[in-house]
This record gives C-alpha cells, sequence and structure tokens, in this order.
C-alpha cells in the first residue's frame, strides 16, 4: 500500500446492468477506486463489465435470477477470496463476498430488507446474529478488515430524514439499531459517521415523493474498517447511478 493509500467504494448498484446504462463505467473511470465493492448486482458474474479499466472481480451471485449478489473488483491482486460467510441461507442469496487486497480484507455485504413483510423481517432479524459471529470470528483472525456494503439500518436518528416516522419500520425498528450498536463495539469503527461528525448525510433514496430532490434520505451504507483507518469518507450524492449514491473513502494502516 502507498502512502496515499488505497480508495475504497462501496455502491448499492439496483443491478449492475442498470448502473452501466446509467454511467457506472464513466463514472469508475473517473473517480478511479482501487477497490470497488458492489451489492444488488442481480445477475450473473460479468468480468467484462470494467475490465478494460484494469479491474479483476470476485462475484457471488444469488441462486435466485436477477436477485441480490455482490462483487469485489479491484485494480490490484485479488487474494485469498472467500465467497461466502459459509452460510447456507445468507450465500444462497449471494449477500458476502470478500478478498485480500494489499494486506486487508475488503468484504462486500448486502444485509437483508425486512420491509416486504414479517417473514422476511425475521429472516433478517435471525440472520444478523449470524452476521455478528461470522465478523467477530474475522476481526479475531488479525488482518485488517473493511466492511463496505448496504446494512439496510440506519443506526442514529442523524440517519435518516424522517426518523419519528419510521421508528416502527423495517430499517430503523429499535432491535436493528441497537444491534448495529453491538456490531460496532466489537471493534469496527464507522468511518463515515467518524468523518460527518454529527452532521446529516445519506447514501438511499426511495423512488417515491421526489425523495431524492428533497434529501429525504437514509444513510444504511456503511464502510466500516477495524485495524486500518478510512480517511476522507464522502457521499457522490449527485452521480445517480442507482438509488443509492457511491460512498468512498481512502484506506491507510495506522
Amino acid at each position: 500500500m502507498t502512502d496515499a493509500g488505497l480508495k475504497v467504494t462501496t455502491l448499492n448498484v439496483n443491478g449492475l446492468r442498470s448502473a452501466l446504462r446509467k454511467g457506472l463505467r464513466d463514472w469508475v473511470a473517473r473517480e478511479a477506486p482501487d477497490v470497488l465493492l458492489l451489492q444488488e448486482v442481480r445477475a450473473d458474474p460479468m468480468p467484462g463489465a470494467l475490465a478494460d479499466l484494469g479491474y479483476e472481480g470476485v462475484w457471488l451471485p444469488a441462486q435466485k435470477a436477477g436477485y441480490s449478489g455482490v462483487a469485489v473488483l479491484a485494480r490490484r491482486p485479488l487474494l485469498h477470496v472467500r465467497a461466502g460467510m459459509p452460510h447456507a441461507e445468507m450465500d444462497a442469496e449471494g449477500r458476502v463476498v470478500s478478498a485480500v487486497v494489499e494486506g486487508v480484507r475488503f468484504v462486500s455485504v448486502y444485509l437483508p430488507s425486512g420491509s416486504s413483510g414479517e417473514a422476511r423481517q425475521g429472516f433478517k432479524d435471525r440472520v444478523l446474529g449470524d452476521f455478528q459471529a461470522w465478523t467477530e470470528a474475522l476481526i479475531s483472525e488479525g488482518l485488517p478488515v473493511v466492511i463496505g456494503g448496504d446494512y439496510n439500518i440506519a443506526h442514529r436518528e442523524v440517519d435518516l430524514k424522517n426518523w419519528r416516522g419510521n421508528q416502527k419500520n423495517s430499517g430503523f425498528l429499535p432491535h436493528e439499531r441497537e444491534w448495529m450498536t453491538r456490531h460496532l463495539a466489537c471493534g469496527l469503527t464507522d468511518t463515515h459517521r467518524v468523518c460527518l461528525g454529527d452532521a446529516a448525510q445519506y447514501t438511499w433514496w426511495s423512488n417515491r415523493g421526489n425523495a431524492y430532490g428533497n434529501d429525504v434520505g437514509w444513510r444504511i451504507d456503511y464502510l466500516l474498517a477495524a485495524g486500518v483507518q478510512v480517511q476522507g469518507v464522502q457521499v457522490d450524492r449527485a452521480a445517480r447511478l442507482s438509488d443509492h449514491a457511491p460512498l468512498s473513502g481512502w484506506v491507510h494502516r495506522p
């Protein structure tokens, strides 16, 4: 890793083909992240999508076509690839993939949403505990870790515009927020929040009611770090590559 560090971007693309049509290639060529963590790819592996820009990738698609799926792409060698947690249910839905780049394990994660009903909320609640145990075991290996992805949880009141009206909705339920607090307490730093201080900045906007135009958003995408610093973390709100915005920062060893 150079003194300048590695630039990492996490982005829920809401369909990789859709994001490509909306200008993802031009954005990547301009912003040049060294590591690109993608969620909701909703496609089989597409190694040629950014190959001419210097990226190789590891992919974990969902078994169900056109659903979920995660990837790690990088302009540096991808080592010690792990496709899945392993966890039968999470891996079948293509929700966690990781690889080591320049001595740091980068994880792309797409945690489930519970907004469609009780069954999916129950699934989400069940796998949060499993993901927590997996994360703790990963950190205990001693290698620096950066986890980027869509957690489908807004942690604090400042992390969504209409927090008062969402306290009974998936993504801002009290037990989800408590879980996020415990998750961070296992040794992870919410690097975006550190950079923001107490300011509000969102990463996702509903397609309803001109939410983007009115900046009625949620901060549900994260760059979390253990054993390494991620500085200068910011949202590219103007990118409009999906209903989520790219979240980028610079990875430095302490």
